[in-house]
């Protein structure tokens, strides 16, 4: 029963230093490149969380992030609730693909869901339905917004996801298994 209780507890302390991440990282590590297009690394501490603690966990950090962040410090206007079902079913996808090892396969097929059918598809259409964008207009221009976030993110998290892994799963082994 205490390790149980040790590990849960370790758990929720991870999720929300990953949550604070990825608000910090989403609110303050920006750069935008248009009116429409930024590039930002709040991708990191999902990612974390997904490999980590699976796609619950991913969901949690994402979502939260999103929804604590927009409504604690926004920066585009008013709270949209499309924006974080885009973040949580990002999590989700990256849980899924990254849960079990994050190979280059995984990590290169987590990426492309994502960046498809998230950054490219489902932000396209709340950009446009909460704007009046024209969709088709938006999905050139964020295109090359998700090739580029994309290789960016391939190449991170080929290079040290599993470092982080091991780092973040080390104090766990030690604790519990003693």
């Amino acid at each position: 029963m205490q390790k149980k209780t040790q590990e849960r507890i370790f758990t929720l302390v991870c999720l929300a230093l990953l949550t604070a991440m990825q608000i910090v990282f989403a609110r303050f590590l920006v750069i935008p490149i248009t009116s429409s297009l930024r590039f930002s690394l709040s991708f990191i501490p999902v990612v974390i969380a997904a490999r980590c603690f699976g796609p619950l966990g991913s969901m949690v950090v994402y979502g939260l992030g999103d929804l604590i962040g927009a409504i604690a410090i926004p920066t585009t206007g008013a709270y949209m609730p499309g924006f974080t079902l885009t973040s949580v079913v990002s999590g989700l996808i990256f849980g899924l693909f990254l849960s079990k090892k994050a190979s280059l396969p995984r990590i290169t097929l987590s990426v492309l869901c994502s960046q498809i059918v998230c950054s490219l598809l489902m932000n396209s259409f709340w950009i446009s339905f909460y704007y009046g964008s024209d969709f088709k207009a938006l999905l050139l221009s964020r295109s090359v917004q998700c090739l580029v976030t994309g290789a960016v993110q391939i190449v991170f998290m080929a290079l040290f996801l599993e470092r982080i892994y091991k780092v973040v799963k080390l104090p766990m082994r030690k604790s519990y298994n003693s």
